[in-house]
């Protein structure tokens, strides 16, 4: 029996002659650093956005970090987020010098609980950054709202919701700038690492540009500092370009893998994917709960299927920000989320037998754990 995780391999077999087309077309241009292939990919991410201006970097880290930088969050400034999320959030976030201040997530769509925001301001709150996580968006209107009554900007986390939308608006555009990651298992991802930041403003745009090339806006002159070599890398600007216009077929494809899970584990003990109302889910993972979490994974292991975790550890409690105010924080759900939360199989190749077989060893576990 083979086990089964995700791998490239299946996806880049059938893209094949086209991501080698990508490389060559790059290393035969003469351009191998911040030429056409990142400026027309920067040009048709925006579009499909309906966004104004792209800036690609050199991965999802630092469009969070860049992005607050030319927002002009920085040193002593609090940025409110989630602690159900991955660690980069919060690692770009103290980059910055500013410090994460954590809300408590929704039970039901495990996102950021916008009731907690007005309470959590304070007179060093300067950003607020909902993560869109999983695939689905952050309800962003009372995000919006509570940014205008008390001045603050809004940084989007988009690192897992490339093409997903809120009442018919792409995630990305609602705040002041919003950052994407194309590590290789997003929904769109590069083959290595890259990032973007998505703007609507002029200023944030040029203050981009320049932070990601060393505070330049000239070779050679740095005008301004903080700066950073950050730029993305022309031959995956190039794959990515040509992996965009796949992107609403690999979405279609992973709503495909939920519909089925949806349909063979209504039935079951796990709780299923919940939508937020007015979300379109592009299911970058599929993420179920369970009680007995540990036990079904580790039980599973003998079917030879190994499944993840989606965060086994809440940010908070994690050894590298015990020295911060956030250890001392009590976030209820978060942290009974981290030990119930688990992700199954989920990519665009995943082929319907092996998604079989993954629902009916799940089932068979199911019927022992829930029978005690």
């Amino acid at each position: 029996m083979t086990t089964l995780v995700w791998s490239y391999q299946d996806e880049y077999a059938a893209e094949r002659v086209d991501i080698l087309d990508a490389v060559d077309s790059v290393f035969s241009s003469g351009q191998l650093i911040l030429g056409e292939s990142v400026s027309r990919f920067e040009k048709e991410f925006a579009a499909f956005h309906g966004a104004e201006h792209c800036v690609g970097v050199d991965n999802g880290t630092n469009a969070v970090k860049l992005g607050l930088e030319a927002l002009g969050i920085g040193e002593g400034d609090e940025v409110i987020t989630v602690s159900n999320t991955a660690a980069p959030t919060v690692v770009a976030i103290v980059g910055t010098g500013a410090t994460a201040k954590f809300v408590d997530v929704d039970p039901a769509t495990y996102l950021m609980d916008t009731s907690q925001l007005a309470a959590a301001v304070t007179d060093r709150t300067r950003c607020i950054l909902p993560v869109h996580l999983y695939g689905q968006s952050v309800p962003m209107e009372p995000v919006l709202k509570v940014a205008r009554a008390y001045g603050l900007e809004v940084l989007e986390d988009c690192a897992q919701a490339h093409g997903a939308r809120q009442h018919g608006r792409a995630v990305g555009t609602a705040g002041g700038a919003a950052a994407f990651s194309f590590y290789p298992t997003k929904v769109l991802g590069a083959y290595g690492d890259g990032g973007a930041v998505l703007t609507g403003r002029a200023q944030v745009d040029k203050n981009l540009r320049r932070l990601r090339y060393y505070g330049m806006e000239e070779r050679y002159y740095v005008d301004a500092l903080p700066g950073h070599n950050s730029r993305l890398d022309e031959v995956q600007a190039e794959i990515l370009r040509r992996r965009l216009r796949r992107l609403d077929g690999y979405i279609a494809a992973r709503r495909a893998v939920a519909a089925r899970y949806q349909e063979a584990l209504s039935d079951t003990s796990l709780v299923l994917p919940a939508i937020e109302p007015g979300n379109d889910h592009v299911y970058y993972l599929y993420v179920v709960r369970h009680p007995r979490r540990d036990t079904i994974i580790e039980r599973l292991r003998d079917y030879d299927i190994h499944l993840n975790v989606s965060y086994p550890w809440p940010v908070h409690t994690m050894a590298g920000f015990a020295h911060t105010e956030a250890a001392k924080l009590s976030l209820p759900v978060t942290e009974r989320l981290a030990g119930e939360i688990f992700s199954l199989p989920m990519y665009p190749s995943l082929a319907t037998e092996r998604q079989d077989r993954v629902i009916e060893s799940l089932r068979a576990v199911l019927a022992t754990v829930d029978a005690g």
